[in-house]
């Protein structure tokens, strides 16, 4: 039998040699946010090492049903969709913790397919840690990993292993894409696939305010403190002096483009710097920053669009409550 190191494949869509945008420009998108009005900064700044940990904190929340719902929906139909993809090759975007993608493996597994894996993610680290977990698990799995954004990923798909595959969008991440990035990044997958192969994608649908409101604004606080420790990852990435009891964590939905808000408010006029982006930055009281939005959809709605960009919906699982939909799409 090969050994772990033999049945996992890294390929580098991007030059490990040639410095990166961010390498060359670091904070440059910081200092696009912060000059803009309304401010905004970018998602990606949660996630230094106390950030992913609390948003793993976040996942285990009574209030936070997205990451449970969802895990409950793949458990129970997997085999229906191993079933209906027959032998096929999973392309995960964004590799994460590997939870999810068990199911469907264990799936595939036990109906007699062999396991291929091709996970994509900017973080060669990333890759290689979850592609090692699994394959000491998986002994007949083979890993093709591909380090590079989604977008050049989805352009430079290696020639499948296996007759079909599908390429998987789990984790209601599309909410975080809006309307405009989210069109184009329909149309980059429906680039990708080849006629009659797959798309999993999972959505967190439209419901209560009161509801979404809670899950992201849960009674522990820990959802402020994610939103909160963006500010300490940016003193500390940038030398910057954001006090942190001076801002406050709000998470609104906004019903009329259907979308959680998460924003932190000024709690009075100051001025913040960050001494390695040579940037001195104003906040009247009450000013905020958008930091995320996550958007909840209509489920005919988004089969409509799904299939104006020739990725047709030919399944759609939900939970008992329809907080949250898992569809397969198949290209046309």
């Amino acid at each position: 039998m090969q050994g772990i190191s033999d049945r996992v494949h890294l390929t580098y869509l991007i030059d490990r040699s040639t410095p990166s945008d961010d390498e060359l420009h670091p904070g440059s998108d910081v200092v696009l946010g912060l000059s803009q009005t309304p401010k905004t900064l970018p998602p990606r700044y949660f996630y230094d090492d106390r950030g992913s940990q609390l948003f793993e904190q976040i996942t285990e929340l009574p209030e936070y049903y997205l990451t449970r719902t969802e895990t409950a929906i793949l458990k129970s139909c997997a085999p229906e969709i191993a079933q209906i993809t027959g032998d096929c090759e999973l392309i995960e975007l964004g590799s994460g913790n590997s939870t999810k993608t068990r199911l469907l493996l264990d799936a595939y597994r036990s109906a007699g397919f062999p396991l291929v894996y091709c996970p994509i993610d900017i973080s060669a680290g990333i890759l290689e840690s979850s592609a090692h977990s699994l394959l000491q698990d998986y002994p007949e799995l083979e890993v093709y990993g591909l380090v590079g954004t989604y977008e050049l990923a989805l352009e430079k798909l290696p020639k499948t292993h296996l007759p079909s595959r599908m390429i998987g969008f789990i984790g209601s991440t599309l909410g975080n894409l809006n309307p405009e990035e989210c069109d184009l990044f329909l149309d980059r997958i429906t680039h990708a696939l080849k006629s009659k192969e797959y798309f999993l994608l999972g959505i967190d649908l439209h419901k209560s305010t009161e509801q979404l409101e809670a899950a992201y604004n849960d009674r522990q606080g820990i959802t402020a403190e994610f939103n909160l420790n963006m500010l300490r990852h940016l003193n500390q990435r940038f030398q910057g002096d954001f006090d942190l009891t001076q801002f406050q964590h709000i998470a609104i939905y906004n019903e009329t483009n259907r979308q959680i808000e998460m924003h932190l408010r000024s709690l009075r006029s100051q001025i913040i710097h960050l001494q390695a982006l040579n940037l001195t930055v104003e906040f009247a009281q009450g000013e905020t920053i958008l930091s995320e939005i996550s958007r909840k959809f209509d489920l005919d709605q988004m089969k409509k669009l799904l299939t104006e960009k020739q990725l047709p919906c030919i399944q759609v699982w939900t939970d008992s409550s329809a907080a949250f939909a898992v569809l397969l799409c198949q290209r046309a």
